[in-house]
């Protein structure tokens, strides 16, 4: 079984977090799917976040022909990759996670941190102001790393390569 892409979980995400937020406001009697949903995005979430993969942070390079090595590994034998360009599209895919990983784990204990604050009843402006900065501090380190990998990532494939890339990930030619 395939994994899923990260634009399929971040659909995903979204569709929970909307369900989430319409039971919050009593739209449509979502009550306990609600939750459950969103209590479904946030372990999905913590889960792709934690092993160091960017949870849709790179869209923005991705979509616009800056592909990442987890996805052209994923496409390796349509992109028909060379040897080394495999071997070079893994190595970039462990680096990004490894470097990644520290600022994953410190962003994930951010946001524990900030829906405590909200849950103990604690939150006040400031707090929330400082606990959303290190939130956003954060996500930045994280979706810069993967930023980063999806510039080297795509000096590894040929114009060709990339245009096949682009239709299998985002369905229309580039």
């Amino acid at each position: 079984m395939r994994p899923l892409s990260v634009s399929a979980v971040a659909v995903t995400a979204l569709v929970a977090l909307a369900a989430a937020a319409w039971a919050q406001h009593g739209v449509g009697g979502a009550g306990a799917s609600g939750q459950q949903a969103a209590q479904a995005c946030l372990a999905e979430f913590e889960q792709v976040v934690g092993e160091g993969r960017g949870f849709g942070l790179a869209f923005a390079a991705d979509q616009n022909g800056y592909p990442g090595p987890m996805h052209v590994l994923e496409l390796k034998e349509r992109l028909t990759l060379s040897p080394e360009q495999e071997a070079s599209a893994r190595d970039l895919m462990h680096a990004m996670f490894a470097e990644s990983r520290p600022a994953s784990g410190r962003l994930l204990e951010a946001e524990a941190k900030l829906r405590r604050l909200f849950a103990g009843g604690g939150a006040d402006e400031a707090s929330v102001r400082a606990a959303v900065g290190e939130v956003e501090r954060l996500r930045g380190e994280v979706r810069l790393v993967h930023l980063l990998t999806h510039l080297k990532t795509r000096a590894l494939l040929s114009e060709a390569q990339r245009r096949i890339y682009h239709e299998a990930r985002w369905g229309a030619p580039r």
